[in-house]
């Protein structure tokens, strides 16, 4: 820490006959960073059953088949038993430490300018980290589930495409047909009974929806609430009306228009996508013991890990040219 002295000549804003004017401030800080995403508040929350968290899956029934059929007055019944494979995912770990230095609080509450400060930015780094969360629940780096490479979450976008279900869009193609197209074939899945429950797209790619729907068909998209507050389009599907939420982690490729760019959208089964957490689905605040430094430190940290079951068949990436 450097220390000097200053002169108020270098503070104030004017000094004249019978005035001196200091600097002096709104005491409400202008706010209006983004925090959350809807994506987080709407999969599910569940405990985690250890390190890493299992569960099983069941690919397929135990279906006779053809061999099922045989003749009433001589029947031999064949064999069947279901088909479950293992599945797990390794926890990890998100942590944000902010230190209060002794003097600068100590200051702060003399001055009264700035009371609720000390609160704000403790609550402004819980914030922060669930914004870090949020983008990894999308776009975490590790590469696998069952041999984890990196330290953050594999996220959904990796687990989908690791799954296959993928379809293009041409640059000429019409947006809505190609994703209409996407959940009928999803819903039409003889062996899975698969209902998506929403349409994730970065907000440029449903604006262009938005456009072709008027052009093309003089159609404006009903609205409806997902969330406390928070309205979106609605697009009516074979799977009935899906929202189109905005994603602002949804990142694209290119200018749209060009001809080169690439936006991605995502139809998922929501109730499919799990976050598997330990201790505490919302992050937890620990005040460590003040050093020798005289500072108050806190750490927030959040355990656990996403993942997305039926991958390869319960949803469905669309990547829109244009």
């Amino acid at each position: 820490m450097n220390v000097s002295f200053a002169d108020i000549h270098a503070a104030a804003d004017f000094i004249g006959p019978g005035a001196i004017e200091v600097p002096l401030y709104q005491t409400e800080i202008f706010d209006i960073c983004r925090r959350s995403s809807p994506f987080g508040q709407r999969i599910k929350q569940v405990p985690a059953t250890g390190h890493p968290s299992r569960f099983f899956e069941e690919t397929a029934l135990p279906n006779p088949g053809t061999a099922g059929f045989v003749n009433p007055r001589s029947i031999v019944a064949p064999v069947v038993s279901p088909t479950r494979v293992e599945r797990s995912v390794p926890l990890k770990a998100i942590v944000s430490q902010i230190n209060y230095n002794l003097f600068d609080v100590e200051l702060g509450n003399q001055q009264q300018q700035f009371a609720y400060l000390q609160a704000k930015d403790l609550v402004d780094t819980v914030s922060g980290l669930m914004v870090t969360h949020d983008v990894a629940l999308w776009n975490g780096n590790d590469t696998s589930l069952s041999t984890p490479t990196t330290t953050q979450y594999m996220g959904a976008i990796a687990q989908i495409v690791a799954g296959g279900p993928t379809a293009t869009i041409g640059t000429s193609a019409s947006i809505v047909d190609g994703i209409k197209s996407a959940v009928a074939q999803m819903v039409a899945n003889n062996g899975y009974q698969i209902r998506p429950t929403a349409i994730y797209a970065n907000p440029v790619l449903l604006d262009l929806i938005d456009r072709e729907m008027k052009t093309e068909f003089n159609v404006v998209l009903n609205s409806d609430q997902i969330t406390g507050g928070f309205r979106v389009k609605m697009l009516s599907t074979q799977a009935g009306d899906l929202p189109l939420i905005p994603d602002w982690s949804l990142s694209y490729t290119g200018t749209p228009g060009s001809g080169s760019a690439v936006l991605p959208a995502y139809i998922v089964t929501e109730d499919l996508i799990e976050y598997h957490w330990l201790g505490d689905p919302t992050p937890r605040i620990f005040q460590l013991g003040m050093p020798g430094s005289l500072t108050q430190q806190y750490v927030a940290v959040k355990f656990g890990a996403v993942v997305v079951k039926g991958a390869n068949y319960a949803h469905y990436q669309v990547l829109v040219d244009r």
